[in-house]
C-alpha cells in the first residue's frame, strides 16, 4: 500500500511517501498507525497523539477507525484549516 506523509508527520517519519506490504491483520487506519509505531522512533513521534492525526484513503477524508479494505493509498497529516 502506498503511504503518504505531510507536514510534521513527514518531518518525523523522515520521508514523504513509501510503499509497504501490510500484514493481513491491519484492518483500519488506527491498526496501521499502531503497526507503524513499532518500526522506529520517527513513527512513534509522528503518531504519538492520534487526536492530531487525520487520514485520507484514496484522497477521501476518513476517520481513523475506517476500514482500509480496497484502498490503494493512505495519507496521514495534521488537521487542516482553511480560510
Amino acid at each position: 500500500m502506498k503511504l503518504l506523509y505531510f507536514a510534521w508527520v513527514r518531518e518525523n517519519v523522515g520521508k514523504s511517501e513509501e510503499t509497504l506490504a501490510l500484514p493481513d491483520d491491519i484492518k483500519t487506519a488506527t491498526d496501521l498507525i499502531n503497526w507503524l509505531m513499532k518500526i522506529d522512533e520517527g513513527y512513534r513521534e509522528a503518531f504519538k497523539d492520534t487526536s492530531k492525526i487525520r487520514a485520507a484513503l484514496d484522497q477521501t477524508f476518513v476517520p481513523l477507525d475506517h476500514e482500509l479494505k480496497g484502498a490503494t493509498e493512505v495519507a496521514f497529516f495534521p488537521p487542516v484549516t482553511g480560510g
